[in-house]
């Protein structure tokens, strides 16, 4: 063979092995991570590997092990705080389990968007799909197309869905508006989010039915769409409406602009007006004065959905995978009348 054609030649297994001082089947089974592996021989070829810029064939390896080895995530809203940082839990555990996750971010929710993302997904050979796609829509056309491979899902429609691991977005909701309750407040409206989101349509019957629990008649909910150029204009209303004395916002972002309008407006939060957040983002913390919110553990909702996907595709998970309980963290923004 000429040099050049030599250089041409994609790096094999058996360049590794050469280099490593092993046999092809040891290479072998340190990508397939054999727990029988000494681990200097290990640490040789992992060397070798790097040095040659080997990258195992996942399509064969898929064909000897009948594993891929690797997780799909079918994504929409990435840039939302909450289902990015549920993405960088599911990588990162899928990671520490030696599985790789391969994301697909939906163009829309319309049908043939949905199954262009999971068509996507699954000509990689995926192991198990974990869905973070907040749409009732989307959740309604994943149930219908029937996959063939294991799915989880860190959204639940209602509470006869399987595969599911989730947040119990109504608990939430009703610690927040019974927070407010507590401290004598007794018209509160509530801002929610976009209602063909599941979290939103979750958080606003907690309100609702927490509301009815102490006999109070609650406003209609003004529906968002979870920007704070939103809150901000609610606050730009509620300014005119003196009767409110708290707020129950549907996220932390809505809250922010609802903050601004209200010190805008020259009232004092939480003199004036208590308001309750969710989410519990960052920079809620630092929100003036801090807000009180409701905390959902992103990165642990992420760990649990590849735990409980493991479990389904045979591979033993190693957390619990019943629903997360959400958390009221009280800060500065809510008081007594």
């Amino acid at each position: 063979m000429a040099a050049g054609d030599a250089r041409r030649r994609a790096t094999n297994m058996r360049d590794v092995a050469k280099a490593a001082g092993v046999s092809h089947q040891t290479v072998s089974r340190v990508i397939n991570d054999h727990p029988s592996l000494r681990d200097e021989t290990k640490r040789r070829v992992l060397e070798a590997m790097a040095t040659l810029n080997y990258r195992p064939n996942r399509a064969a390896r898929a064909l000897v092990t009948s594993r891929s080895h690797t997780i799909g995530v079918l994504a929409s809203h990435r840039s939302e705080y909450g289902p990015a940082t549920m993405i960088e839990g599911i990588e990162n555990a899928a990671k520490d389990r030696g599985f790789s996750a391969s994301t697909v971010n939906l163009a829309g929710a319309d049908d043939t968007s949905i199954r262009a993302g999971l068509d996507h997904l699954l000509n990689q050979a995926v192991d198990g799909i974990v869905i973070v796609a907040p749409q009732v829509r989307v959740l309604n056309a994943v149930h219908l197309l029937q996959l063939d491979v294991p799915f989880v899902a860190v959204h639940q429609r209602d509470d006869s869905d399987q595969h599911v691991i989730a947040v119990d977005q109504v608990a939430g909701a009703r610690q927040a508006t019974r927070h407010l309750i507590e401290r004598g407040h007794r018209r509160i409206a509530h801002l929610a989010g976009p209602q063909d989101w599941i979290e939103a349509r979750a958080r606003t019957r907690g309100f609702l039915d927490e509301m009815a629990d102490h006999g109070l008649v609650a406003d209609e909910p003004i529906v968002g769409d979870w920007s704070s150029d939103f809150g901000y204009s609610v606050g730009q209303r509620l300014l005119a409406d003196r009767g409110i004395t708290a707020v129950f916002s549907g996220n932390d972002q809505m809250a922010l602009g609802l903050f601004h309008a209200l010190r805008e407006g020259g009232l004092d939060i939480p003199r004036d007006l208590s308001v309750v957040g969710f989410d519990d983002i960052p920079e809620a913390r630092h929100f003036w004065p801090p807000l009180t919110t409701v905390r959902q553990d992103f990165t642990e909702l992420g760990r649990r959905a590849v735990s409980r996907l493991l479990d389904d595709i045979g591979e033993a998970g190693s957390m619990p995978i019943d629903t997360i309980e959400p958390r009221l963290i009280v800060r500065q923004s809510t008081a007594g009348l």
